[in-house]
Formats: C-alpha cells, sequence, structure tokens
C-alpha cells in the first residue's frame, strides 16, 4: 500500500512537472516518465488510484487520457467487461464530482465518446451495450445547470467524435476491414438508430432555455446554452452519407438530411426557434445560430416536395431579412468584405452567360460595389494612421485575395470602374505633388496620399490582370493605358526622390501592378496593335513592347540599387525580372536593351547591395541570389552558342569567390562567417546558373568549369559545416540540381568518363553528410526537420535524380571493383533506418523524395533490394504499406510503382524456382523468396489495403492501384479467396450474389502471369469491378450509403 502511496506522489509530482514547470529539460523528462507509465502493465490500476485519490487536476488529466490512450488500441485490446466498467466508472465519476477543472471534464468526457464509438457493436446477451448515450445522460439532464451542461457536453463531444474519421478511423479492428469502412459502418448506425433523438433533444431543451428567462449574466447559464447550440450544429453537420466535405472550401455543400428527419423541418417551429434565439441573445452567440441556420438552410432540395420547399424557403428569407434590417451585430463580422466580394465575384462573372429575359441588374449595381470597396480602403487610411491601428497593407495575402475578386467585379461596366479610377488617382496625385513640393507639408499629410495611391496602384493592377482577351474591347485596352500612364508617372516621380525618401508599401503595390500589366501585355500571346500601346505612346513616347520593356528593366534596376536591403521588395523585384526571362520573345528583345547588357556585365556587390556578404543578418536571406542568376542564365544562354570566351567572362566574379573561398580553406586559421557567407552565396548564384542552362552545350561549360577545380571545396564545406543546415542545405541542392538530366542536357561524348567521374562526387558528397550526420544524436522533434531531415531529403533527391540520369551504365562499378554506387546506396539505407515510419509521412518534401527515389530502386535496383537485411526490407515493404493510405496521391502513385516492381520480381523469381533449370537462382534472390514466404501478412495485408481502397474509397489514381493488384493477388491466391468471400459474407443476403458475381468478372480471362496484355485486361476488368461494386452498394445499408440517402 505503501508503494501505490508513492508512485502515486511520483506521479503527481511528474505531471506538475510536465504542465507547470517553465525548465524545458525537466519537462522533457516528465513526459519521458510518462510516457513509460503509460506503457506499464499497471497503467489501468494506477489511473483508478489517480483519479480516486490523485490531489491535483493534472494527475486527474493524465489518468483520463491514459484511459482514452488504453480503451484505443487495437493490439492486445481491453475486454468487454473492462471497458463498460471503465465507461460506468466515467459517468459516475462525473456525477459525483461536479467541480472538477474544466479540462478534466472534458477529457474525461472524450474517455467516454471513445469508449462508446469503438464499442458501437459490441454485445451483451443480445444487447447493444455502448448504445444508451441518452439514457447515460438522462439523469445529468434532470439535474442542476451545471449537470445539465455535462450531459449536454456528453452528447455533443459523441456526436463530434462518431463523425470524425481522422480521430479514430485507424484503432478500429486495422484487420483484413479497411478501417474507413467500419467507421462509416458506426457513423451510418448510429445516425440511424440515436442522431435524431438527440437533435430532437437539443431543439426541445433550446425551446425550453429560450422561453424562459435567461440570465447570461450566470455563467453557468451561459454555459448551458453555449453548449446546446455547439450539440445542434453537431448533429446537423453530421457527415450522413459520407461524403467528407473539404472543410478549408468556401463552398457550401448540400446537408443530406435523412427522410425520416422530415417532420422536424417541415415544422416551422424549428427554424423560427433559431431566428428568435438568434434576436434574443447577445451578440457573442450570434456566430453559433448563424451556424446552425446556414446548416439548415443548406438541406438537400429532395427532402421536400414543391409546395413545402416553397414554405419553407418563404420562412427562410423572411428570416434572413430581419436579420438583415437590423445589423446590430455586423461590427462583429469583420471578415465579411471577403465573403461579399466572393459573392459579387460570382455573379459579375456569370453575366456573360445569363440568358434570361428579366433584367438581372448587375449592370447597374456591380459598379456601385465596385465604387463602394474602393471608396471604402481610401477612406481608411486617414482613420488607420490617426488612430494607430493595424494596417491591411501589410498582410499582403488577404490583400491579394481581395484584389483576385475585385479584378472580375471591376471589370463589369468597365468605363464605370475606369473613370472612377482616373478620377481619384488624379486627386490623390495631384494632392501629393503639391505636398512634396510644399516645405510646410507634414509628414502626416504625406503619408496619407501615399496610402491613398498604394491602394489605388494595386486596384489599377487588379483590374488590368482581369481583362480577359476573347472578352476586351480595343475601347477597354484604351482605358488600361489610362491607367497605365499613371501608374508610370507616378513611378518616375517616386523614382527621382528615393535618394531621399522611399515608401515600401508603395514600392510592393508597383510591384504587383508590373506582374498584373507583364501577364496580360507582354509576352508571345499578345496583340502588339493594342490600343495600349498607342496611348503610351502618345503620352510617354513608349512606342513598342521594347521600349516598355526598358521601363520594367529599368525599374527593377532601381529597385536593386536602392531597395537591396529591403527583403519583400528585393525578392519580388528578382520574381519580375524572373518572370521576364521565361518567355520566348521578350527574353530576345531584353537581351538588346543596355540596361540587360549592364547586369550581364556588371552582377557584382558593388552595383547590386544584395549580393554582397556582409549585408546580410542570417544566411538564408541570401536565397533571392538564386532568382537573380537563374535569370541572368536564361539572359545569357540567347547569344551564348559555344561562344566560351563570352562564359567565362561573365563567371569572372564567381570565379574570383571560389578561388577566396579555396585560399581560406587552405590556410589553418580563417575567418569562418565569411567563409560560410561567401560560399552559400556562392552555391546558391551557381545553383540558379545551373537550373538556367538546360541544354547540353552550355550545360557543359558549366560542368567543366566547376569539375574538377572546384568540386573539392563544396565536399571540404560539407564536412566541415554537416551540423549547419544553413550551409549545407544550398550545397546539396546545387548538387542535386548539377546530377539532374534536364532536357538531357548531361550528354556526355562516348569517350568520355565524366558520368561515372560525377557520379562518384555524387556518391562522395551523400556518403560524407550521410556518415556525419549520423553523428548528432538525438535531435529535439521541433528541430529534427531543419538539423536532419531536410538535409537527407535533398539527398534522397540527388540520388534519384543520378540514378535515372541515363548517363551512368551502374553496372560498371561493381565489374571494376568501385564501390561508389554500394556506398551511396548502403548510406542511403543508414539514412533511411534512422527515421521513423511517421517522419516520412509527416513532412512532405521528405515523403515525394523518399517514394521517388525507392521508385527507381525497386525499377532498375532490384537485387540490392534483395540483398539487404530481413529487418531493412520489412521496413521498406512497411513504408510502401503506409504510403498507400496517404492523403498525396504522388506518394500513392509512387508506392503502387514500388509495390509493381517488388511483387513482379517475386512472381518472376518464383516463376523461374519451379522451372527446371540449370542456373540456379542467384544467392540474393533466393534470400529474398525466403524472407517473403517467412513473412507472407506483409504482402496479403497490402493486398488487402489495395483492395478494400478500390472497393469503398475515392480511388483518385485507379490505374496505378490495378497495376500490383494483379500480382499480389497470383502470388496469394488462397488468401485473395479467403478476403473475398469475407467482403461478399459482409454484405446483406440479398446483395451477396450480386458482389460474388463482381469478383467472378473481375478474374474473367485473366491467365497466372503478369505480361503487359493480361495486366492491360486486367486494369479494364477492374474498372467495370469498381463500377459494379459501387452499383450493388449504393442502396446497401452495408456499405457507404443508405435506402434512404438514395431517395
Amino acid at each position: 500500500m505503501a508503494d501505490h502511496v508513492q508512485s502515486l506522489a511520483q506521479l503527481e509530482n511528474l505531471c506538475k512537472q510536465l504542465y507547470e514547470t517553465t525548465d524545458t529539460t525537466t519537462r522533457l523528462q516528465a513526459e519521458k516518465a510518462l510516457v513509460e507509465f503509460t506503457n506499464s502493465p499497471d497503467c489501468l490500476s494506477k489511473c483508478q488510484l489517480l483519479l480516486e485519490r490523485g490531489s491535483s487536476s493534472y494527475s486527474q488529466l493524465l489518468a483520463a487520457t491514459c484511459l482514452t490512450k488504453l480503451v484505443s488500441r487495437t493490439n492486445n485490446p481491453l475486454p468487454l467487461e473492462q471497458r463498460i466498467d471503465i465507461r460506468n466508472y466515467v459517468l459516475n465519476y462525473l456525477a459525483t464530482r461536479p467541480k472538477l477543472a474544466t479540462f478534466v471534464t472534458q477529457a474525461l468526457i472524450q474517455l467516454y465518446a471513445r469508449i462508446t464509438k469503438l464499442g458501437w457493436f459490441d454485445c451483451q446477451k443480445d444487447d447493444y451495450v455502448f448504445r444508451n448515450a441518452i439514457t447515460d445522460v438522462t439523469r445529468f439532464l434532470q439535474d442542476s445547470v451545471e449537470y445539465c451542461i455535462i450531459g449536454v457536453t456528453i452528447l455533443s463531444q459523441l456526436t463530434n467524435e462518431i463523425n470524425q474519421v481522422s480521430a479514430t478511423a485507424f484503432l478500429i479492428e486495422a484487420d483484413t476491414t479497411h478501417p474507413l469502412t467500419k467507421h462509416r459502418k458506426i457513423a451510418s448506425s448510429f445516425r440511424d438508430s440515436s442522431l435524431f433523438d438527440i437533435f430532437t433533444l437539443s431543439c426541445n431543451l433550446l425551446k425550453q432555455a429560450s422561453g424562459k428567462n435567461l440570465n447570461l449574466n450566470d455563467e453557468s447559464q451561459h454555459g448551458l446554452l453555449m453548449q446546446l447550440l455547439k450539440l445542434t450544429h453537431n448533429c446537423l453537420n453530421f457527415d450522413f452519407i459520407g461524403t467528407s466535405t473539404d472543410e478549408s472550401s468556401d463552398d457550401l455543400c448540400t446537408v443530406q438530411i435523412p427522410t425520416s428527419w422530415r417532420s422536424a423541418f417541415l415544422d416551422s417551429s424549428t427554424l423560427q426557434l433559431f431566428f428568435d434565439l438568434y434576436h434574443s441573445i447577445p451578440p457573442s452567440f450570434s456566430p453559433l445560430v448563424l451556424s446552425c441556420l446556414v446548416q439548415i438552410a443548406s438541406v438537400r432540395r429532395s427532402l421536400f416536395n414543391n409546395a413545402e420547399r416553397a414554405k419553407f424557403l418563404s420562412h427562410l428569407v423572411d428570416g434572413v431579412k430581419r436579420i438583415l434590417e437590423n445589423p446590430q451585430h455586423w461590427e462583429f463580422a469583420p471578415n465579411s468584405v471577403h465573403y461579399l466580394l466572393s459573392l459579387w465575384q460570382r455573379l459579375a462573372a456569370s453575366v456573360p452567360y445569363v440568358k434570361a429575359t428579366e433584367p438581372h441588374m448587375l449592370e447597374t449595381y456591380t459598379p456601385e460595389v465596385t465604387k463602394a470597396y474602393i471608396t471604402s480602403r481610401l477612406e481608411s487610411v486617414h482613420i488607420i494612421l490617426r488612430d494607430g491601428l493595424e494596417d491591411p497593407l501589410e498582410d499582403t495575402g488577404l490583400v491579394q485575395q481581395q484584389l483576385d475578386q475585385l479584378s472580375t467585379i471591376g471589370r463589369c461596366e468597365y468605363e464605370k470602374t475606369c473613370a472612377l479610377l482616373v478620377q481619384l488617382f488624379d486627386q490623390s496625385a495631384q494632392s501629393y505633388q503639391e505636398l512634396l513640393q510644399s516645405a510646410s507639408a507634414s509628414p502626416m499629410d504625406i503619408a496619407v496620399q501615399e496610402g491613398r495611391l498604394t491602394w489605388l496602384v494595386y486596384i489599377i493592377g487588379a483590374v488590368i490582370g482581369g481583362r480577359v482577351s476573347f472578352a476586351s474591347t480595343d475601347e477597354q485596352d484604351a482605358m488600361d493605358g489610362e491607367l497605365v500612364c499613371r501608374v508610370l508617372q507616378l513611378m518616375n516621380l517616386t523614382d527621382s526622390r528615393l535618394a531621399q525618401a522611399g515608401n515600401e508599401k508603395l514600392e510592393l503595390a508597383m510591384l504587383s501592378f508590373f506582374e498584373q500589366f507583364r501577364k496580360i501585355y507582354i509576352g508571345d500571346q499578345v496583340q502588339k496593335s493594342s490600343k495600349l500601346y498607342r496611348r503610351l505612346s502618345e503620352v510617354l513616347g513608349l512606342n513598342d513592347e521594347t521600349m516598355v520593356l526598358s521601363v520594367f528593366i529599368g525599374k527593377i534596376i532601381t529597385n536593386l540599387k536602392y531597395w537591396g536591403r529591403c527583403e519583400p521588395i528585393t525578392s519580388k523585384t528578382l520574381q519580375l525580372l524572373n518572370d521576364l526571362s521565361i518567355g520566348y520573345s521578350s527574353v530576345r528583345k531584353l537581351v538588346k536593351l543596355s540596361a540587360v547588357q549592364f547586369m550581364l556585365n556588371n552582377h557584382t556587390s558593388e552595383h547590386f547591395s544584395f549580393l554582397g556578404i556582409n549585408n546580410q543578418s542570417n544566411l538564408t536571406d541570401m536565397r533571392c541570389r538564386t532568382t537573380f542568376y537563374t535569370a541572368l542564365g536564361r539572359l545569357l544562354m540567347v547569344d551564348l552558342g559555344e561562344d566560351e570566351d563570352q562564359y567565362e567572362q561573365f563567371m569572372l566574379p564567381l570565379t574570383a569567390a571560389f578561388e577566396a573561398v579555396a585560399q581560406m580553406f587552405s590556410t589553418n586559421s580563417f575567418n569562418e562567417q565569411e567563409a560560410k557567407r561567401t560560399l552559400v552565396g556562392l552555391v546558391r548564384d551557381l545553383r540558379g546558373i545551373a537550373f538556367a542552362f538546360n541544354a547540353k552545350t552550355s550545360f557543359m561549360m558549366l560542368f567543366e568549369w566547376i569539375y574538377p577545380s572546384y568540386m573539392p571545396i563544396l565536399q571540404r564545406a560539407i564536412e566541415l559545416w554537416y551540423h549547419d543546415p544553413a550551409c549545407t542545405t544550398p550545397v546539396l541542392k546545387l548538387m542535386a540540381e548539377l546530377v539532374h538530366n534536364r532536357s538531357q542536357r548531361l550528354q556526355f561524348d562516348v569517350s568520355s568518363p565524366n558520368g561515372i567521374l560525377l557520379f562518384r562526387e555524387t556518391s562522395k558528397m551523400i556518403t560524407m553528410y550521410g556518415n556525419r550526420i549520423l553523428t548528432l544524436g538525438e535531435v529535439p522533434k521541433d528541430q529534427v526537420y531543419a538539423l536532419k531531415l531536410k538535409g537527407i531529403s535533398i539527398c534522397f533527391s540527388m540520388l534519384k535524380a543520378a540514378l535515372s540520369g541515363s548517363y551512368v551504365n551502374f553496372g560498371v562499378f561493381r565489374l571494376y571493383g568501385d564501390d561508389a554506387l554500394d556506398n551511396a546506396l548502403q548510406t542511403f539505407i543508414k539514412l533511411l533506418l534512422s527515421i521513423p515510419h511517421s517522419d516520412l509521412l509527416d513532412y512532405p518534401k521528405l515523403s515525394q523524395s523518399y517514394y521517388s527515389l525507392l521508385e527507381v530502386l525497386t525499377q532498375d535496383h532490384m537485387n540490392f533490394i534483395a540483398s539487404l537485411e530481413p529487418h531493412v526490407i520489412m521496413y521498406i515493404l512497411s513504408s510502401i504499406s503506409e504510403g498507400l493510405t496517404a492523403l498525396d496521391t504522388m506518394v500513392c502513385t509512387g508506392c503502387c510503382s514500388c509495390l509493381d516492381h517488388i511483387v513482379t520480381y517475386l512472381f518472376k523469381q518464383l516463376s523461374r524456382s519451379t522451372k527446371k533449370r540449370t542456373t540456379p537462382l542467384n544467392q540474393e534472390s533466393d534470400r529474398f523468396l525466403h524472407i517473403m514466404q517467412q513473412h507472407p501478412e506483409m504482402i496479403q495485408q497490402m493486398l488487402s489495403t489495395v483492395l478494400n481502397i478500390i472497393i469503398f474509397e475515392d480511388c483518385r489514381n485507379q490505374w496505378s492501384m490495378s497495376r500490383p493488384l494483379l500480382g499480389l493477388i497470383l502470388l496469394n491466391e488462397k488468401y485473395f479467396s479467403d478476403l473475398r468471400n469475407s467482403i461478399v459474407n459482409s454484405q446483406p443476403p440479398e446483395k451477396q450474389q450480386a458482389m460474388h458475381l463482381c469478383f467472378e468478372n473481375l478474374m474473367e480471362g485473366i491467365e497466372r502471369n503478369l505480361l503487359t496484355k493480361n495486366r492491360d485486361r486486367f486494369t479494364q476488368n477492374l474498372s467495370a469491378f469498381r463500377r459494379e461494386v459501387n452499383d450493388s452498394m449504393k442502396n446497401s445499408t452495408y456499405g457507404v450509403n443508405s435506402n434512404d440517402m438514395m431517395s
């Protein structure tokens, strides 16, 4: 007993350390100890003791959380009687202790909800023991307000838990049946047996609450109303037919209310209840009430006949009208601008397609909306500056989103939009000019005009970007010309003042304008006879596209000269230069400009301050250099041809930088920070050039310049600074770019060994980085990607690019005793085994690089995979198995391809082993076959997963899924037969024959081989199979949908 008391005291102390201490080390140690406790055999009994005798809320929270984990585990689950006892204990505990901390109550309710969901189909003496939720909470609802809140919260949490796929789908019977199917069965059963009763109960309690004089100053009554509204919303927000809508989308989906709920929606008092609540309760409740009304308004049309629907809509519109007529709550809707613009954007976009004879009046009201938006933005500038409020212009993402919407609205009745913008711009520009010339002008007045002009420049860029070529007239192009002239004149004014002062927000608006102008009026697809150019010629003397491009380049050089220390402006300016360098005709016109030739001949920090190595606050600020050199590389390539002298002249600043780093490395003591900055800047520049050089001639010049002279410097940098990702990431990315055979640029002559030499350098870098990064030891979870996984991910990409580049014959390495290939592959395995499975899928870039590399290895280096140790093979197969269910389609498709290669290899080796041959199987193949025969469950599980995804889920890559499936079936014919019988028997009796026939048709005409012709026939059969199965299951209550839903 004394031991129990002592261990309880220790646990309570650990909880305190976990939740209260500010010392990170102490908290991590406490967390580690508590994780061990969770996995200990006596966890269950100690949790009960903690709840009974624990003196702190934190220990109660720990007990509730641990119990939730225990009831959720799939291996070694708790017996039914024990789960019933825990459920009853939790209810009694909540009923006898109403004063628990809120987070403890929440955790216990979560435990109750999890037990109920996972045990939904569990029977004891023909009774479904976990389906009595309403009975369970009745005693709470009949007691005081505090108890009533607990009862309502239990129902709300249970509804939410059963509706959520992510929370428990993969905890439910992870055997042969796919978890998503189990989840839908539970959700459908709950919907049919309990959900309507919960919804009715919730509405009745709301009616009772609104009928009484609620004292909402009383915290408990306030809380009860809040929980009742949440419960009602959870009921209406239930995924009734398993469509799993995308919550991040703005599009409101139809709420598929079951037919059995009709009575509630035909009764107008249900709808009226929520409108009455909206008007009678404080504004803080408004969002919840409106959320319920939105769900009710979105019910499926087929729930009503025409007369019923007309009546329902009439009530709905009357209620909405009442809300709009009493706008006392609108100050609580600061984000309404987005939704209003979204509505008008869709209305304006539909104008060309409206065929109705009745007038829609959009041409009357749309200009008013445009005017209201523009004038409200301009009027806000003074108030924001005067009161020191948050400036919306600082949230460039939000501004861009609103401008995208306005671009469509503003083009409707464009003449009116243009006239308004010209008038407002001229007023602000004139005032601004007068203020600049006045000696007594106050900074506040100047700032107001600059703010107004910033909005106007953004808006002009947006409406120009909204031009649709097929619907645009010459007159509208002329209007665009009027607007462009004004912005360019303003630019000349602001640029002339940059030596004294500049406005960052106005410069960003200018760059946004230039980007929109470039998209619409610069490039190969633009009509050069556009009226816009005529207007530019008349006002500014810009006669053609070349002269306009010179204005662009002039602005780019000005920005880089004056704003080199401002990262947002520098990066957006360089992005504009990069975009200009992509167009076929524009890049050829750019090269002829003297300003561009100046850039090509003077790309040094003396002329472009952002290229300097001493003015950056940290190494990551140099990222924009890659963009700059990508653009310069494209511009250089236009006239480069085979001119090595011109190339060497261009590379002089980079040659000098490499020589400087080499000089530093050759001495024992050097300034490490200076060396890092020089090298990181240099490799970022080189990566930009390497990316741009996508032709063989130019890329070979770069390759011969860097190899062998400067490659040792890159290797030395990795060796010295492997622990500093700010240095290693740029170097590894450069190497990954150099080995990437983009556009077949890595074509070496037949007598050249350079392909093999390049792979040797790749192998050397991967091996050196890999071996050193593994010496880092334990890395904190929040830093593991930055310090370790990001570098490993780039190494995987580099190895994949080298292995799939088709410029190396990898057979020669083993033939001549060269260990470069073996070293690279063994390092890959070491790195892979240092990564937990969960991390492979948690980090998208790592997922994509790993699975694409694995695809190449299983395709071309299967003998290497077959030669690995059993635990490594099982790790790789497990990662493929988990990747099959990944949300990223690219990862899932890659896994299908890997699995196909492995299964094909296995099938071929098995076929050979059964034939009488003089040459026996090689040792690797024999071992691999033996391992697979020892562990058939892994391949069988993948067969089950693939089949279940095809049958029960929204399979977006059916073709990819079909390729490994045939091999899996042929390797596991008995298991497939059992699986088929299991799926058939899980259907209702009247559907079993149809499902059996579907499986018969799937294998019709399929032979026991993996020839392409046979595979193609199987893929066709599978398409028909999926269609037939879905048709068969549509009306099945056992399937994804139910009869009720289809009515």
